[in-house]
């Protein structure tokens, strides 16, 4: 063999991931333990367990500045320090907005992690199965394209993942919100589980719950339990939530099959005309700015929605001018975010002699109540939201508030103060051709790439909907009888809610859509994208774990096909 064979031997693997985050680790551990070869690409620094958490153990005090936001450091992060986790004890899971800068044809806060591991170090972990009124939603009142699967097709596969990942919930027989293969729940406090009796009393069919989140209550696969420090942006040291770190990429590791490249950036797909495949990706190496190409018959892409997009646009050909498998011109449209930051708030009388224990990652939730059934059709918008929430007690802060100073001053910040009840929402976003990205080629990321251009915004069905939002929280504290009820909102920006979605959608119909049922660019077999980008709709409950067992059915489905030589 020559030097050239030898040199692309050496660069060719059974099966290609990009991206290492919630679905890319996914990916690596369900291709590596079918047996084959698989090279994961990360753009970002390696991440490992336990040992690259600097501040994860951190005291208050030693965050600098208290973890108030400097001049500087907003000046670098503009968008990622609008993030609820972003902190000086967090900065390092996010990208630098200077380095990596994009267009904001309207407001989109693009929030990004760029490292091993992703943004499952910095997730919200809230982990809710889709049912068929989310899978069925677009057929049923015309907006968007078909799903091309159904519950009963994902079903089995929220089972898989389910029982790997460790999900904490409450069993509740919903139809339209699938219980999950729960571990034991974590417990409402005394306050909420007064509001839940008086809500189910005052507003039958409606039912509150414990929200499902993937942390631990029980030793599970090794990792150990929650601690409820309400840290996890930092990194769990104790495995008690789950990431790509923590459990897909050391299950895929001890395989002996995983060859993991961070700072590894993919600047384009590789597209042969003549078999009308894909055979492999080209890379550029952050560290010495040398490109090379890396050869496989199977290529998933899971950079994340907006990156999986841009890198199927900058893979262009004679047969794909536009961008690989964009004969449909779908290509970056259809860009979708839940909406939130409204709810209300209310005084709760009583339960001085109450207190709780720790800093709990679960909320309370209240599933869907708008638009699924006869009875709960509104005329003024269409799909629906879910209502999060809790009841807390204010702490040492309240004298921050309070006149005095000295020995009574103390004394009061040994006492918590007022229980207060809160509720949020969650709305959904439809799938709309004109919110798109599309390349700028006029402005270069730190890696000499064209970046994004987004123009996206919510519209007329997401406005009705937000004031039903708001005013839905006001009614169920002010029925049940609480004090002092008032509706707030706060920013309301496309992105935000970091579930962006769309952009390379499932579909039944290659001229509407990029993907088909199973997760395969219509016209490109071999490439599977299973990511956020592959939504057709957002539903109302977060997605990742939707995103997860479509990766893992994916990956089962390619390893098939390429037993069967089909790939």
């Amino acid at each position: 063999m020559n030097v050239i064979g030898k040199a692309a031997a050496a660069n060719t693997f059974d099966a290609i991931v990009v991206g290492s985050g919630i679905t890319g680790g996914w990916a690596a551990k369900e291709l590596t333990q079918k047996g084959l070869r698989t090279l994961v690409l990360e753009r970002g620094r390696n991440v490992e367990h336990v040992t690259d958490y600097p501040t994860a153990l951190w005291h208050p005090w030693e965050v600098p500045y208290r973890g108030r936001d400097t001049r500087d450091r907003v000046a670098e992060y503009p968008v990622q320090s609008q993030n609820y986790a972003f902190s000086d004890a967090t900065k390092h899971f996010y990208v630098k907005d200077t380095d990596h800068p994009y267009t904001q044809q309207s407001p989109f806060w693009w929030i990004r992690g760029y490292q091993v591991g992703g943004k499952s170090l910095i997730w919200g972990r809230q982990t809710y199965r889709w049912s068929d009124l989310d899978f069925t939603a677009n057929a049923r009142d015309g907006h968007g394209v078909d799903w091309p699967i159904r519950y009963a097709d994902l079903a089995p596969w929220y089972s898989y993942v389910e029982k790997y990942v460790g999900i904490s919930g409450q069993t509740e027989h919903i139809p339209h919100l699938p219980d999950s293969e729960f571990l034991p729940p974590f417990e409402m406090n005394c306050v909420e589980k007064m509001v839940k009796g008086k809500i189910e009393k005052q507003f039958p069919g409606r039912r509150m719950s414990i929200s499902r989140v993937a942390h631990l209550t029980v030793q599970h696969r090794g990792r150990g339990l929650c601690q409820a420090r309400s840290l996890c942006e930092r990194g769990c040291p104790f495995g008690g939530y789950f990431s790509s770190v923590s459990s897909t990429i050391p299950d895929a590791r001890a395989t002996g099959r995983l060859t993991l490249k961070p700072e590894s950036v993919v600047t384009e797909v590789l597209f042969d005309a003549k078999k009308q495949r894909a055979t492999g990706v080209r890379v550029l190496d952050v560290a010495t700015n040398e490109t090379t190409d890396y050869f496989a018959p199977i290529i998933f892409l899971n950079g994340g929605t907006l990156n999986t997009t841009g890198l199927l646009m900058r893979s262009v050909s004679d047969r794909f001018p536009n961008g690989l498998g964009n004969d449909s011109d779908t290509l970056g449209r259809y860009l979708m975010d839940h909406q939130k930051n409204i709810g209300a708030t209310a005084s709760v009388e009583g339960f001085e002699d109450s207190y709780y224990y720790g800093r709990r990652p679960a909320q309370v939730m209240i599933p869907r109540f708008r638009n699924i059934s006869p009875d709960t059709q509104r005329t003024d918008y269409v799909r629906g939201f879910m209502t999060y929430g809790g009841a807390s007690r204010a702490g040492w802060q309240q004298v921050l508030q309070q006149p005095g100073f000295g020995v009574e001053l103390k004394d009061a910040a040994t006492h918590p103060g007022p229980w207060r009840m809160q509720l949020s929402t969650y709305g959904e976003c439809l799938p709309y051709a004109d919110n798109r990205v599309t390349l700028n080629r006029n402005v270069l990321d730190v890696n000499g790439l064209p970046t994004l251009n987004i123009d996206a915004k919510f519209r007329e069905n997401e406005a009705a909907m937000r004031k039903d939002m708001g005013a839905s929280a006001v009614e169920m504290l002010e029925t049940i009888g609480l004090k002092n009820v008032k509706q707030y909102e706060d920013h309301n920006v496309i992105g935000f809610s970091v579930h962006e979605m769309g952009t390379a959608r499932m579909g039944r119909d290659p001229k509407t859509s990029m993907l088909n049922a199973h997760n395969q660019l219509h016209a490109v077999k071999n490439v599977f994208v299973t990511d956020g980008s592959a939504m057709a709709s957002t539903a109302c409950q977060n997605p990742s774990l939707t995103y997860m067992a479509l990766t893992a059915r994916a990956a089962n489905f390619a390893v098939s096909e390429l037993k069967k030589k089909n790939l």
